[in-house]
């Protein structure tokens, strides 16, 4: 956890009540500059994330990840890691009191397994940043930056207003891996969510809804706070290159999950009209979250949420879910436990057991086998 207290992001003071995205900590070697402060106060940054494919062939199918160098391959063979040349590198594992496999070094502490680095991997990875992800610039900086914004106007950029560090009440204003994995999911299937109704519940800065919107016929993407939602209707503004005439279109509405009701009042910024709530009953068929399990609380709410919409729905319904199973050294077990994970499978085992004679929920888990799209740490964890 990080707080940014320099106007020189490169001199991060850390503490205690702030959180930071290992998304923002993978950004190329250069000063970070703010576009604006928000409402609160927190300086707003804008970061150029490109669509990596195969520029001869844009189908899913035959889309294949830009990135050759061999740091950004995980070698594997059956469920042991390997070297480059296959050859197994034998680790010692143990399974914690909670079943959290860990990996351990020959004194028995914690190792972190990181993917070998060469002397070729500097320049790689520098020639990789400069292309893709991301850049930052400045307000009143446009003229420096013409030429560029020109380049990345095209379908394969999409460009995310984000906040960096910040409490955890406001860790949606930060983009997360989840969101990378669960957009490159929708990229790699793209024909099985085209002209879909799609409702995303935590939408943060919106960069899932903003990806399913250039295929669905319409994502409501939801969250709620008044400063968190326009900063996703403006990155939503942003990317009106992505979704052009015919495609889809992205509404940022407000969900409450500890409220029962939609938020109707015409005069709260962001709130649903009777139609538009008519429109989702009757055609949504796909819902999707990224990285909002990291609360128990707002785990429950989510599930409760999750429940009443599906209970209303006219049609059988999909729902995504993609999380990071984030591993932590707690003093109250003396071991490292994975609590907020543990807590949502709990929850999603006692959906699936539903005793409910209108609602059946079935639950299966999807291989991470699909390429990348979008250059991001596509961890273990994921």
């Amino acid at each position: 956890m990080v707080d940014v207290t320099e106007e020189e992001m490169d001199n991060c003071t850390f503490k205690s009540d702030t959180v930071l995205s290992d998304v923002h900590l993978h950004c190329p070697n250069r000063r970070h500059l703010m576009v604006r402060l928000n409402a609160v106060g927190q300086p707003v940054f804008l970061s150029y994330f490109k669509i990596l494919w195969n520029a001869e062939d844009s189908t899913p199918e035959k889309r294949v990840r830009e990135t050759t160098t061999e740091r950004e391959h995980q070698y594997r063979s059956g469920d042991e890691l390997c070297d480059q040349d296959g050859n197994n590198k034998k680790k010692e594992r143990e399974l914690n009191s909670e079943g959290v496999e860990a990996l351990l070094d020959d004194d028995g502490d914690l190792d972190v397994v990181r993917r070998p680095r060469r002397g070729s991997d500097l320049e790689a990875d520098n020639l990789l940043r400069d292309r893709v992800y991301p850049v930052i610039l400045m307000k009143g900086k446009d003229d420096a930056f013409e030429d560029e914004e020109q380049e990345r106007s095209c379908s394969d950029v999409v460009k995310i207003e984000h906040t960096m560090a910040t409490p955890l009440e406001d860790v949606g204003k930060q983009v997360w891996r989840a969101a990378f994995l669960l957009a490159d999911y929708i990229l790699f299937k793209r024909d099985m969510f085209r002209c879909c109704s799609v409702l995303e519940l935590g939408g943060g800065t919106g960069i899932t809804s903003i990806i399913m919107g250039t295929v669905a016929k319409r994502v409501y993407c939801t969250d709620v706070g008044e400063d968190l939602l326009a900063m996703c209707e403006q990155n939503v503004a942003l990317n009106k290159h992505l979704m052009g005439p015919g495609r889809g279109e992205v509404k940022v509405k407000e969900l409450d999950w500890l409220k029962d009701e939609f938020c109707t009042d015409p005069e709260a910024p962001y709130s649903w009209s009777e139609g538009e709530i008519a429109d989702l009953h009757d055609h949504c068929t796909v819902i999707m979250a990224a990285d909002v399990f990291y609360d128990d609380d707002l785990t429950d709410a989510l599930f409760r949420m999750l429940y009443r919409i599906t209970r209303n729905l006219r049609n059988s319904s999909t729902v995504y879910l993609a999380l990071e199973k984030r591993l932590n050294f707690t003093l109250r077990h003396m071991d490292v436990t994975c609590e907020a994970y543990n807590h949502f499978r709990n929850t999603l085992n006692d959906l699936e057991n539903l005793q409910d004679r209108k609602m059946k929920y079935t639950v299966e888990p999807i291989k991470l086998d699909f390429y990348q799209s979008l250059v991001y740490e596509r961890i273990e964890q994921l």
